[in-house]
């Protein structure tokens, strides 16, 4: 598995193409969610993922500064396609290094799913916000200092 770092302006057709279809595969199709996944967010963050030696996204997310907290960085759209090996906390690690040591970040923040909370519990993130409907799905607030 290889991490790749890339700006928006960075990615190649290729990898863009494959990052979106990993975002449609998990956040559309498995979990049977219309939403607007092009947000707007992307030209502004990091996209950090895994790739598996045939090129294939395997672990991705997407971070940037958080626009209303100064020296917060947010991650969000955190998928795994390789299960079950540790990929996806290895990338969230990767990620709030990334955050600390690049964009000089002091806290992390996610919306989380709150069936995932145990799994971003795993890097320090704490749920600080009540439950709320996101697209239909459970999310809680999350943050911790970097």
């Amino acid at each position: 598995m290889r991490l790749q770092i890339k700006r928006f302006a960075q990615l190649s057709a290729s990898e863009l193409y494959a990052i979106l279809q990993a975002r449609i595969d998990v956040f559309v199709v498995e979990q049977n969610c219309a939403y607007r996944d092009a947000d707007g967010l992307d030209r502004d963050a990091y996209h950090l993922f895994y790739t598996d030696d045939d090129g294939a996204v395997a672990a991705y997310l997407r971070v940037f500064y958080k626009a209303d907290a100064p020296k917060t960085a947010q991650i969000g759209r955190v998928l795994t396609i390789k299960r079950g090996i540790g990929l996806g906390e290895k990338l969230l690690r990767d990620a709030a290094r990334f955050a600390k040591e690049t964009m000089r970040a002091e806290t992390l923040y996610c919306e989380a799913q709150t069936y995932a909370t145990g799994f971003y519990r795993k890097i320090g993130l704490e749920i600080v916000s009540e439950p709320y409907l996101e697209d239909g799905i459970p999310h809680v607030k999350m943050m911790c200092a970097l």
